[in-house]
């Protein structure tokens, strides 16, 4: 619901940008989950405010003003023959880079490859998005179609990328083959599915399209979810399952859950809090096996000869970067496309990547926050303008579950001990030392 036009005399409703991980304040829809009813406006919020997807205060946001449409040179009617820059995926990532790009150069050409339609939307509200009764509708922020014609790109929507050949700089895709002077690879990653688990009995939620489809199956009301995989996006998905009425069993593969990240008190917090918002949990557990049974659920065979059933199973089972394109085209690959930390530049002639594809010093770089930045230092390497470069840091992990929010900052090291700095009722802070320098700390 958004408010009426307003009759403040302050002028239309204004939108605020999260710098942290990119939501949208409105203030005529507002955020009514937290308190603030729609008209709301953004002086008006409470200083102890926290944005609902990642929890900064409003200090971190800044005004928002969509980019007018431009008109950019025409386009041929083969690509091919007038090349420009040319952007596989249209996630955050690649409509970062469009925009990034579009901003210094209204005239240079720009082509967006992508498998889907190119619906622009911001996919960490996808994990909170049941529980805040979000619809696909209020999900997509814009179509494709209307963001290329706003940014004079060309879109080459439900068009797949199947070969690059670096040196004649052309990309080969499922609608013909592409001549560009630069390429950006912003293609993502891909959920990681276990042997064992059959993709036609188990949901993977990468995307709007996906979510929107487990929506549909789970709007006749409530139902018995299993949610494999207890790590970041399985917590959140679970809790937010769990508010949305559904019964849900969180099955991981440890004692507690995000036993990569946390230590144990933070991990016993975490879990106390989301078997207090209704997730049952099961841990030191494997799935096995899926199978539908004649009922029409889905039976789950567990480590040690146990089992469950289930109406609906998702996986959330981790993120693997898409290798055959760049392995087949020879560019360095380390979990990820190998880039520069400054440039962004991978192995290929006047090839860039960012976003969750990327590898930098051997580690999957798989956050929002960067995304911005990654895709302003790409645009001025593209155009020959000056720039400091991208200046790489470990980003604040922000888990998104309410019952038991946790910020992550630092870079842990394995194996290294946490110590207890303060711990509470309501707070737990904790603190990682490695040769006497903290290297993390986390608040819970």
């Amino acid at each position: 619901m958004t408010a009426p036009e307003p009759t403040d005399g302050l002028g239309p409703w204004k939108q605020f940008l999260c710098r942290a991980c990119g939501l949208i304040y409105d203030e005529g829809e507002g955020d009514p989950d937290s308190g603030l009813a729609p008209g709301t406006r953004f002086d008006d919020i409470p200083e102890d405010w926290a944005c609902p997807i990642c929890g900064v205060t409003k200090s971190d946001f800044e005004p928002y003003r969509r980019r007018a449409a431009v008109a950019p040179a025409p386009l041929p009617a083969a690509p091919s023959r007038r090349p420009g820059v040319a952007i596989v995926g249209a996630g955050i990532a690649g409509w970062s880079a469009a925009e990034a790009i579009r901003a210094l150069d209204a005239q240079v050409p720009i082509t967006l490859v992508t498998a889907c339609g190119g619906d622009v939307y911001h996919k960490p509200e996808l994990s909170v998005a049941l529980g805040r009764g979000l619809s696909p509708d209020r999900l997509r922020r814009e179509t494709g179609a209307a963001a290329a014609e706003r940014l004079g790109v060309r879109l080459m929507a439900d068009t797949v990328a199947v070969g690059l050949s670096p040196e004649p700089h052309s990309l080969r895709t499922t609608r013909g083959t592409l001549a560009y002077t630069h390429l950006v690879l912003a293609q993502g990653a891909r959920p990681a599915l276990p042997p064992g688990l059959d993709p036609a009995l188990c949901w993977r939620i990468n995307d709007l399209a996906a979510w929107t489809s487990l929506q549909a199956e789970l709007a006749g009301g409530p139902r018995a979810v299993a949610v494999i995989g207890a790590g970041m996006v399985g917590c959140e998905i679970a809790e937010d399952l769990a508010r949305a009425g559904h019964a849900v069993t969180l099955i991981g593969s440890d004692a507690l859950p995000l036993p990569e990240l946390l230590p144990a008190p933070a991990g016993r917090r975490l879990l106390a809090g989301l078997e207090g918002a209704g997730v049952r949990f099961l841990g030191n557990t494997l799935v096995e096996g899926l199978r539908r049974r004649p009922e029409g659920d889905i039976a789950l065979a567990l480590s040690g000869g146990a089992g469950m059933s289930a109406a609906t199973v998702i996986a959330a089972t981790g993120l693997a970067t898409p290798a055959r394109l760049v392995r087949g085209a020879g560019l360095a690959f380390d979990r990820g496309i190998v880039v520069d930390p400054e440039t962004l530049r991978t192995s290929g002639p006047d090839i860039f990547a960012l976003g969750d594809c990327v590898s930098i010093g051997g580690r999957p770089c798989r956050f929002i926050e960067p995304v911005a930045r990654q895709a302003e230092a790409i645009a001025h390497a593209i155009l020959g303008r000056p720039h400091p470069g991208y200046a790489h840091a470990a980003p604040v992990i922000r888990l998104k579950t309410r019952s038991a929010p946790i910020e992550l900052h630092g870079n842990p090291v394995p194996g290294a001990p946490w110590h207890v700095v303060e711990q509470t009722r309501e707070r737990l802070a904790m603190e990682q030392r490695h040769h006497g320098a903290v290297t993390a700390w986390l608040a819970a």
